[in-house]
């Protein structure tokens, strides 16, 4: 009797393999997921508590052949602790002439669509941001008004996907994927260094999930012996060859400002 069951036998064993590599990489997926989220979790408690901050950059736009153009401009950051809003960030150039005047000004959300407005001062106009159409360059940048809203955990679902060195330390490296649904992204591929929990760099990938441009974050320095802040951000656009370069020159914490200075009806008065 015993060569009649060896088939069934055999068939159980299979089944049964199979269930427990299913269940182990159900495991293994949670394990990740769980892991990711850690990470990032963790890396936006230790830049929590800076209150507000101001900066002075220097934004160069290269194109393919090598070619630039300069500007400069303000980045004011507003620290919001809320369970559903991220941070409020505005951005406002100063130079060349053509472009002074202009100003962003972002807020981002957990849940729901983001708010973006821009100021054209040739028009005297305050422009909405529609959340369709976020992924298009901010003024003439490899930068997204996407990239621009602030980066919280809350506005991804992520993945720890393996630790690699990176310099003279190791880096997580996860991917994240945008919770909006009018992202310009499919995913993100995201480098944190493992001592500081600092981004060093993000691959992005279209809506077609091809590589479309690389983050590089360089010369990091701290303030207040807590906040690190990257010094030079340059934006690499892997499909035409073009590249933004942010230089900051100066930040400044605890500068005073309030939320009041973060609303849409100031935008035509900022100065």
């Amino acid at each position: 009797m015993t060569p009649y069951f060896q088939p069934y036998g055999g068939f159980a064993l299979l089944l049964a393999g199979l269930l427990l590599v299913s269940i182990d990489a159900r495991a293994e997926a949670t394990t990740a997921a769980e892991k990711g989220t850690a990470i990032a979790v963790e890396a936006d408690r230790r830049d929590e508590g800076f209150g507000d901050s101001r900066a002075t950059v220097e934004m160069i736009l290269k194109d393919r052949s090598g070619r630039q153009s300069v500007r400069e401009l303000r980045i004011m950051t507003l620290e919001i602790i809320d369970p559903a809003n991220g941070d409020k960030t505005m951005v406002q150039f100063d130079r060349p002439r053509d472009i002074a005047g202009t100003t962003l000004l972002s807020f981002s959300h957990f849940t729901g669509d983001d708010d973006q407005w821009l100021f054209l001062p040739a028009l005297r106009r305050v422009k909405r941001i529609s959340s369709h159409n976020k992924s298009g360059p901010f003024v003439g940048s490899e930068f997204s008004y996407e990239d621009i809203l602030s980066q919280e955990h809350q506005r991804y679902r992520h993945r720890w996907l393996r630790n690699e060195p990176c310099g003279s330390d190791t880096c997580f490296v996860l991917e994240r994927t945008p919770k909006d649904s009018n992202s310009g992204y499919s995913r993100q591929i995201v480098w944190i260094d493992r001592q500081h929990y600092r981004p060093l760099r993000v691959d992005y990938y279209d809506r077609k999930d091809a590589l479309l441009k690389s983050l590089h974050y360089k010369a990091y320095r701290r303030y207040k012996e807590r906040f690190w802040r990257a010094h030079e951000m340059v934006m690499q656009n892997r499909q035409t060859g073009k590249s933004t370069v942010l230089r900051v020159s100066n930040y400044e914490f605890g500068v005073g400002l309030t939320e009041s200075q973060f609303h849409p009806s100031r935008l035509r008065t900022m100065r």
